[in-house]
This record gives structure tokens, C-alpha cells and sequence, in this order.
């Protein structure tokens, strides 16, 4: 488990807890003795994520909807910090239904801001999204330049930190955003019309079926580790930086792999565990409205404010989620 050099004594606030970064900061959080609560409404989230946290004496669970914002106030009562992670994800999710996107990930997101406002919640840090660089095609990605958002998904997350911006300047809130980058790692949900890829594709492959890659599989993402997205958490409800404070950072390791890489790998290590997955052959299908092409995250921001010092590469965290696939799913 991570070393998070967090005082035992906070208080903090999870919503969408359920989810797989949410539960899997709870757990963290949790371990380190730290008093945590949950808000989730379940409609992503798992109550599975959160079924062997019941016992910690630490944690709490409200069922609720940051769209509502009395659950949003009953939430934040008594909190030291916020971790906001509740959101729609997904790009073919908002071009399917942007109305609801916009409800959960903007409304429920001001409902959060309003509600922290109002308890003095110290540090505000929250899930913001890769997605909000758009059509720039600056590489790598850095954090003052982004481009037109591609989808209502991505149009939500940029009103997110125009928001969290607004707040910190106007209410003196602390705010910090985490510009997440195709986060993957245990409990990460492998079903579903909107799954990600590295779930969808490790389920496949365990059932012996042909991956399904959009497009000729050479457009490539910075795939981060769910621990280097715990350490980053961690980090920005800790600093006393200044300067780091009421800002956003890319959250990522700093390397790309395109998807006939991942595949590959993917199969690699499968493999391992039955050898008749490395002869599996790819299928290939048409691209998806709204993908970016390329995404490379700079880190240089986060590790000079922040400290940041991921751990886990592509190879090493796949590793550690393809053994939790197999272990939990197979």
C-alpha cells in the first residue's frame, strides 16, 4: 500500500465512492486510518467496490446525488476535504445523452462547490478530464494550452475548472484539478455499453474473443495506473504550496501506447495465465465520434508543484490489473 503521509485526523469526502477511482480511494484512504465518506447514488457505481469497507469503523456511506444539493450539504458536514469524483464518464455517453452529462457533471459539480463553500471544507481537489484539450494537437499536452472541446462530455469537464476557477477567486475556496488520463487498475468496471478499453479488452481476451479496436489501432493514450492517481490525490489535498493551490495538473505517467501496443501486451500477459491468448487475433472497427487521436500527458507541472513521482509505467500497472482480472473476474 501507498505511503500517503496524511494526517489520521482528516476527514474527508468522497463522492461517487462507488466508482472505480472513487472506492479505490476510499480504500486507500481507509488503510491510512483516515475517517472517509462516501456519496454515491449507485447508477455507475458498484456496491461491490465499497462491500469490504463496511467494516472500518471510518467509513461512511450516504446514499445520494450531487444532484440534489441537500445530500450535496448532509455530505460535507464535519469534512476536512473533498475528493469529487462523482460524474457521468464517457465521450459516446454524452453524444448519446448530453442532457443528463450536463445535469450530473455540471449542475451536480456546482451543487459540490456550493455545498463545500457553505461547510468551510478546507481543500476542494476534483476528477477533471484529458478530454478538455480537445483538438489541440500540441504534444505533449500542457496544462495553459488547450484547444475547442470535442463532445458534451469534454465541454463538461472544462465548465467544471471554469467553475472550481471562479470559486477560489470569489469564495476563497482552495481548489485543485486533476486532469485525469485514461486511468485503468483494479475494479475498474470491464462491462457495459460505455466500458474502458483495457477492462473491455482483458475480458474479451479471457473469453478467448477478438478485441475490437476503433479505428487501425494507432492512435495512442497516456494509460496512468489507479495508484499514480492515488499518490496525486493524496498530494493535492496535502500540499501547503501556494503556488500549487487553485490550479489544474495532468494526471498521468508521461508515455503513450497506441492500441495495437496495448493489445499486445494485453495478450502478453494473459498469456501467463493461459497460453492460448497470445494467438488471439485483433478485430478492427470503424473510429469513434469525438476520439482524439493522440494524447501524451507533460507531467512537469505536477512534479515540480506537487512533488509527483509516479510509480507504475503501462508494463507495470497492467501487470498488477491483468493478475486482478484474473484473480476477481475469471
Amino acid at each position: 500500500m501507498l505511503n500517503l503521509e496524511l494526517d489520521k485526523n482528516k476527514h474527508i469526502l468522497i463522492t461517487g465512492g462507488a466508482g472505480f477511482i472513487g472506492s479505490n480511494l476510499c480504500e486507500a484512504l481507509l488503510k491510512n486510518r483516515n475517517k472517509v465518506t462516501c456519496l454515491d447514488n449507485f447508477a455507475t457505481g458498484k456496491r461491490e467496490n465499497l462491500a469490504p469497507l463496511l467494516n472500518y469503523p471510518k467509513f461512511k456511506l450516504i446514499e445520494g446525488d450531487i444532484r440534489n444539493l441537500d445530500d450535496c450539504h448532509k455530505a460535507c458536514e464535519g469534512v476536512d476535504y473533498i475528493l469529487h469524483q462523482a460524474a457521468l464518464g464517457s465521450v459516446p455517453r454524452s453524444i448519446n445523452d448530453p442532457i443528463t452529462s450536463n445535469d450530473v457533471n455540471v449542475s451536480g459539480f456546482l451543487n459540490m462547490l456550493v455545498a463545500a463553500r457553505d461547510a468551510k471544507v478546507k481543500r476542494f481537489v476534483y476528477a477533471a478530464s484529458s478530454s478538455t484539450y480537445g483538438d489541440s494537437t500540441n504534444m505533449p499536452k500542457v496544462e495553459d494550452s488547450i484547444g475547442k472541446p470535442l463532445s458534451p462530455y469534454a465541454i463538461t469537464k472544462y465548465v467544471n475548472e471554469l467553475y472550481a476557477d471562479v470559486f477560489s477567486k470569489t469564495y476563497a475556496i482552495e481548489t485543485i484539478g486533476l486532469r485525469y488520463f485514461n486511468v485503468f487498475g483494479r475494479k475498474q468496471d470491464p462491462d457495459g455499453a460505455y466500458a474502458a478499453v483495457i477492462p473491455k479488452f482483458v475480458m474479451q481476451l479471457m473469453k478467448h474473443e477478438s478485441p475490437v479496436i476503433n479505428g487501425d489501432g494507432s492512435f495512442s493514450r497516456d494509460f496512468t495506473y489507479i495508484d499514480n492517481v492515488i499518490q496525486m490525490n493524496v498530494l493535492a489535498m496535502v500540499t501547503d504550496n501556494q503556488e500549487a493551490l487553485n490550479t489544474v495538473y495532468n494526471t498521468a505517467f508521461g508515455e503513450r501506447t497506441d492500441l495495437n501496443e496495448l493489445t499486445q501486451l494485453l495478450k502478453e500477459y494473459l498469456s501467463e495465465f493461459d497460453s492460448e491468448i497470445k494467438n488471439i487475433k485483433n478485430t478492427y472497427g470503424p473510429t469513434r465520434a469525438g476520439d482524439v487521436p493522440h494524447s501524451l500527458a507533460s507531467i512537469d507541472k505536477a512534479k515540480e508543484l506537487l512533488g509527483y513521482d509516479p510509480k507504475f509505467d503501462i508494463k507495470s500497472g497492467l501487470k498488477e490489473a491483468v493478475q486482478w482480472y484474473w484473480e476477481n473476474l475469471k
